[in-house]
C-alpha cells in the first residue's frame, strides 16, 4: 500500500493536488485491507502534523525512483509510523469512553471459554487487557462460588480450572 503510494507520488500524474490524491488512495487502500482505523483518526490530519518528516521520506525514497534504484523504505516506515500513530490515538480515545457495567466480567468469562486445562491470573490478565487484576480476581472467586471453575493453590502462581458446571 505505501510502496504503490509512494509510486503514485513519483508519477505525479496531476499539475496539482498529487499529495491530497494519494492520501485519498492510501485511505481507500486501507479500507480494503480492513485498516480501519482512518474512519475514526485522520490519517491526513497526522500526517499534516510530521509534515517535516513526510517530505524528508519522499525525497529519500523517491531519489533514482525514474532509474528503478530507489529505496522506499524510508517512506514505507513512515506509512508504518502514521498508521500506528493512528492506532495509538484511537486506543487512548477509547479508553476514556466509559464501560458499560458488567462488560468487564463478561470479558472474563468469555476468556474463561477460550482456556484449555488450567490457566493463571497472569493468563487472564493476558487474555483481558484493560481489566484490573482485583477485578480478575473477583470475578474468579464469584464464578467459583458458582461452582463454574476451582482453584488449585495459593499465592501468585495458583492455577485455576474450569470444573464443567
Amino acid at each position: 500500500m505505501a510502496a504503490f503510494n509512494l509510486d503514485f507520488l513519483c508519477i505525479h500524474p496531476f499539475r496539482d493536488g498529487n499529495g491530497r490524491v494519494s492520501r485519498l488512495l492510501m485511505l481507500l487502500q486501507c479500507y480494503h485491507l480492513e485498516i480501519e482505523v482512518g474512519r475514526y483518526i485522520s490519517l491526513e490530519r497526522l500526517i499534516e502534523q510530521n509534515k517535516e518528516r513526510y517530505y524528508e521520506t519522499l525525497k529519500l525514497s523517491s531519489e533514482g525512483w525514474h532509474e528503478g534504484r530507489h529505496d522506499p523504505w524510508h517512506y514505507i516506515n513512515f506509512i508504518c509510523f502514521i498508521l500506528k500513530s493512528a492506532y495509538k490515538e484511537f486506543e487512548e480515545r477509547l479508553s476514556r469512553l466509559p464501560q458499560p457495567k458488567g462488560e468487564k466480567t463478561a470479558m472474563i468469562q468469555d476468556a474463561l471459554k477460550r482456556f484449555q486445562g488450567d490457566f493463571s491470573v497472569a493468563d487472564m490478565r493476558r487474555e483481558c487487557p484493560g481489566v484490573g487484576i482485583d477485578m480478575i480476581r473477583k470475578t474468579l472467586k464469584d464464578l467459583q462460588a458458582q461452582g463454574i471453575v476451582e482453584c488449585l493453590g495459593r499465592g501468585r502462581s495458583a492455577k485455576w480450572r474450569k470444573t464443567g458446571n
